[in-house]
């Protein structure tokens, strides 16, 4: 049986590939194992880079807001989950707010985000945020046309008011096709466990794919800038996007020991790439 402790105990693809190959018959299924393994190796090293950098980010104070946007199955929690799986959980969260209560409604529409934002030291991670409001809540129907113009005209002041008091934002957009969101739509319902996952918004994804399209390229073009630029993160291949997006957080510091754990920390072009307001953005 390909135990986990096995798995660890090959030095090399080499290694697990000469040892699945001479057991075949009891492993069918070895590609996929030896592709799990593959990814498994690249993505230890860089998430030793991670706590290298948290524990920077304590030391120098600084406040980190990682935001994840993208179509719903576009692999967004997973790679969350990957960001934070070794890091030290007194100095990082994770924020996925439910819908607002009545009182949040008829609250400035930043005012739940606020609290949520990270102290000195931090990093938090947002599954969604108040881009909510550019995308989903518009196409909808969640919001009236004038909070969200409002909010189009007040979220590029509010960053930059975040940069200003020394807050960094990152902004990733997942970008996963129509073929392959309707896919994983389908294995979700299939799964027990993964079918909490799949709600009303989801299905009405696929149905209003070219609304969500329009509205997502509107607020790229309007609230994309200098100190809080769009990264689109083509994420098809969930394991690719792990692992590019966690390089491109590294990439942007300057933090101890960077490199000790991995040396090849500079994203691959073909998987990110920041938006950029004289180029069409196809949808994915």
């Amino acid at each position: 049986m390909l135990t986990e402790d096995l798995l660890n105990s090959f030095k090399s693809n080499t290694d697990l590939k000469e040892y699945l190959n001479s057991n075949k018959a009891e492993h069918p299924n070895y590609e996929l194992a030896l592709e799990k393994h593959q990814y498994e190796q690249e993505l230890l090293p860089i998430q030793a880079e991670l706590v290298d950098f948290q524990r920077w980010v304590q030391k120098e104070n600084k406040k980190i807001a990682i935001i994840f946007e993208g179509r719903d199955a576009s692999g967004k929690g997973g790679t969350i989950k990957r960001f934070k799986e070794h890091l030290n959980p007194r100095a990082m969260r994770v924020v996925a707010l439910n819908k607002p209560t009545e009182v949040e409604k008829n609250q400035w529409y930043f005012n739940r985000y606020i609290k949520e934002l990270p102290n000195a030291g931090e990093i938090v991670f947002f599954d969604r945020s108040w881009y909510n409001r550019a995308v989903v809540e518009p196409v909808m129907g969640f919001c009236t046309k004038q909070q969200y113009n409002r909010f189009m005209i007040q979220v590029p002041e509010f960053e930059h008011m975040l940069y200003e008091s020394g807050t960094t934002i990152i902004k990733f957009w997942f970008s996963v096709s129509k073929e392959e969101q309707q896919r994983r739509f389908e294995k979700r319902l299939k799964n027990p466990l993964k079918k909490w996952k799949f709600s009303p918004v989801d299905e009405k994804g696929q149905e209003l794919w070219d609304d969500f399209t329009i509205h997502k390229n509107q607020m790229f073009s309007r609230t994309h800038n200098s100190f809080s630029p769009w990264v689109v993160i083509k994420s098809n291949d969930k394991k690719q996007a792990r692992l590019e997006s966690i390089k491109y957080v590294l990439s942007l510091f300057d933090y101890d020991n960077k490199g000790n754990s991995c040396k090849a920390l500079l994203p691959d072009p073909n998987v990110v790439q920041r938006y950029f307001r004289n180029t069409i953005q196809l949808d994915q």
